[in-house]
This record gives structure tokens, sequence and C-alpha cells, in this order.
């Protein structure tokens, strides 16, 4: 209790008094003559928390930041500070910066109760979560769906499907509260990911008992989780259900079916879906692409994902970050310098610079085929762009054969 009260008190402390402007700014921004606006601080806040272990100074920053669950880039800063502390294990800072974040007046409301709901939940504090829920009526707020669908969520984050369902099943009647169709999505969700797709049967004859109408989302999920479990019958029996509930196979739900196939180790019979896809004039997107290189590169496939990314530059799909970085790995494990140096540098055009791990990869593999002066062209440019790791890479420059 006692330890309560000081919380607050260092709250209204820093919140209120000059002295946190001071400490906010020194946290932030070092250069204290120039103002700050709340955007600044929040892009400053995000900066400083991709770096940052120290969980005691992750809540100073958060703090610092004055960050609000309104902000887009606020729910980026909580959701990354709180993976942070959870990764750490400091569920009792957790604890104590999220109930004075519940304590300022401004969020007294059922929206950003919800998202401290959420907060619990990827914490993996499921208790803590329960506990705002049901702590609503006496802070004066109304609950209604989104709560509960933001609580069902926060089972899902904290993957504790048990605690999912009984709620599920005790709280719209105990609290008068009727679920809808995200409710409804949400336990499909967490069926599937919990290895129990057979389950969404019910709550999909639920759903049509209550007249809530299923959507894409609804039998991606679906999908998702029967794929997963490879049961394939159940596959072609929900896409069944969807021409008979009139939902279209976008886009989206082909890049789930070649997602899962793609991760069981289909990639060819993914590429087969989407010569299908193509030949019924569905126009696929950078997605799709994504999920066929990737599934190629792992499974050593490398002529085919080199194949697959010119169709998607030719198709006028532009590649992401995450796609070039996939690409420029695994040539590099394949030994295929050549390649990877091509795409790496076309990568580095736009920005995009893999870490350290590939960029060595890449350096040793073209210093061992006498490419020795393009490896120290790509160190300069790494040790210009990130000077943290410049010592790093003059040793490996360093060692690279004369």
């Amino acid at each position: 209790m006692a330890a309560t009260i000081r919380s607050k008190l260092r709250s209204m402390t820093l919140h209120h008094q000059p002295h946190f402007r001071r400490f906010a700014t020194s946290i932030l921004n070092p250069d204290s003559k120039t103002p700050f606006s709340s955007k600044d601080k929040s892009r400053a806040a995000l900066s400083l928390l991709r770096t940052e272990t120290n969980p005691e100074r992750i809540i100073d920053i958060c703090r610092a930041a004055s960050l609000t669950p309104e902000s887009h880039l606020d729910r980026i800063a909580y959701s990354k500070a709180i993976a942070k502390l959870r990764n750490s294990s400091y569920f009792g800072g957790i604890r104590e910066f999220l109930e004075e974040s519940k304590s300022q007046p401004g969020f007294r409301s059922e929206r950003f109760i919800s998202h401290f709901v959420v907060l619990y939940g990827q914490a993996g504090m499921l208790n803590d979560a329960i506990q705002t829920f049901e702590q609503m009526e006496e802070m004066g707020i109304q609950r209604s769906v989104k709560s509960l669908n933001s609580l069902l969520f926060s089972c899902l984050a904290a993957k504790n499907y048990g605690e999912m369902k009984r709620i599920f099943v005790e709280f719209p009647k105990k609290y008068g509260i009727i679920p809808n169709l995200d409710t409804y999505n949400t336990m499909i969700e967490g069926f599937c990911d919990s290895g129990s797709s057979s389950s969404v049967y019910s709550i999909l004859d639920e759903m049509i008992r209550n007249k809530v109408k299923p959507n894409a989302t609804t039998f991606g999920h679906c999908l998702s989780g029967f794929y997963m479990e490879e049961k394939f019958e159940d596959v072609g029996k929900i896409l069944e259900m969807m021409k008979q509930h009139g939902v279209a196979s976008g886009i989206g739900t082909y890049n789930i079916r070649i997602e899962s196939l793609c991760k069981l180790k289909r990639s060819k019979e993914a590429k087969a879906l989407l010569d299908g896809i193509l030949s019924r004039g569905v126009k696929p997107n950078s997605v799709t692409y994504t999920h066929l290189i990737h599934g190629f590169c792992k499974e050593g496939e490398m002529e085919g994902a080199k194949s697959l990314f010119k169709e998607m530059v030719d198709s006028g799909c532009q590649p992401g970050s995450e796609c070039y970085f996939t690409m420029v790995y695994f040539l590099c494990k394949g030994k295929d310098f050549e390649a990877a140096v091509n795409i790496c540098k076309e990568s580095m055009a736009k920005g995009w610079v893999p870490n350290f791990t590939t960029m060595k990869l890449l350096v040793d593999g073209l210093a061992s085929t006498s490419k020795v002066e393009e490896a120290r062209e790509i160190i300069g440019q790494l040790k210009e762009k990130f000077s943290r790791n410049a010592d790093r890479w003059t040793e490996i420059e360093e060692g690279l054969a004369k």
C-alpha cells in the first residue's frame, strides 16, 4: 500500500512540477534549448526504447514522453516498452507504471482502460488484466463489448487459452454483454493458435444462430489453423463455407493459404496456387511474393527464390526491407555472393541495411571469392552509416586478404 501511494505521489510530482519538465528534456532531448512537441517526444521515446535495456530507464523514458493511448505512436511505444520489460521479468515495474497511467484523470474512459487491459495481456499478467476489467464499474466506466474484446485479446496475447474460453463462456452473461463479430473472430483465432482448430465449428454455429455474419477474417483464421494442423479436408470445408456465406476469396485469403503452405515446407504447392490465381486474373501483391520467396529460401530453392524476386519486381510489386534481407542472407548461405551483393546494394540504396551477421557473411564471402575491393567498399559504407560499429568493421577489414 505504501509503495502504491509513493508511486502516485511520484507520478503527480513528475507531471505537475518544473522538475518533470527538466527530467523529460534531459532524457528525450539533451539539447534543452529546443522545445519538443508531443510528436517529437513520442519519436524520441521510440528511438531510445529500441536500444535501452535498463528496465527503470525504460519506464523513465515512457514517463518523460507523457505517453497517451490516444496517439498511434504512443501506443507503439507502450507496446515496445512492455515487451522489453516483460523480457526482463520486471513485472512489479510494469504494474506500477500501468497503474500510474490508469490513475490519470484523462485516461478514465473505456477506450483507454481497454488499452491497458491489452498491455497487461502482452506483459503476460492476465490476472491484472482481468482485475482492471472488473474494476471498471468502480472507476465509473461503463463496460461494453469493446472492453470484453480487449480482455479476450489480452488472453490471446498472454497465450492463456483456458482463461480465454472461460471468459468467453462466463463474462457475457455475468456483465450483460452481447458478443459481436470481433468477439467471435478473436475466439476463433485463439482456438487456431492453440492447436484446437476443430473447435471453430461450434463458434461458427453460434455466430449463425446469433445472426452474426462471418467475414474474410473469420475464415482466414480458420484456414490458418487447419493448415497448421495439416487438416486439409477441413481447409476444403472452410473454402466451401466461404462460398455459402458469400465471402469472396480475395488476395488476402490466398496470401494466408500461400503463407501456410510455405510454413509447412510445401512452397512448390504454394507456387502452384499463385499460378492458379494468376490464370484467374487475381493480382498478387508484395505480401504474396514475400511469403513465397521466404518459403523457397527456407527450403534451399534459391533459383526459384531468385526467379520469384525478379517476377515480383517485373510485376510492379515493390519488395520490402525484410524481403531484401531474406534474399541476401540465404544467397550468402548458398554461397551465391554475386547475386547477394547485387540485391544488397539495391537494398542499401533504399536505406535498408541487413543486420551485422548478414553483412559479415556477405563481406567474408566476397573476400573468399577474391572480391576484396568490393568487400572493402561495402565496409566503408557500413562504417559511414553505423559509426557505433565502425571499430568492429575496421577490425574485420584489417583481417581481409591483402
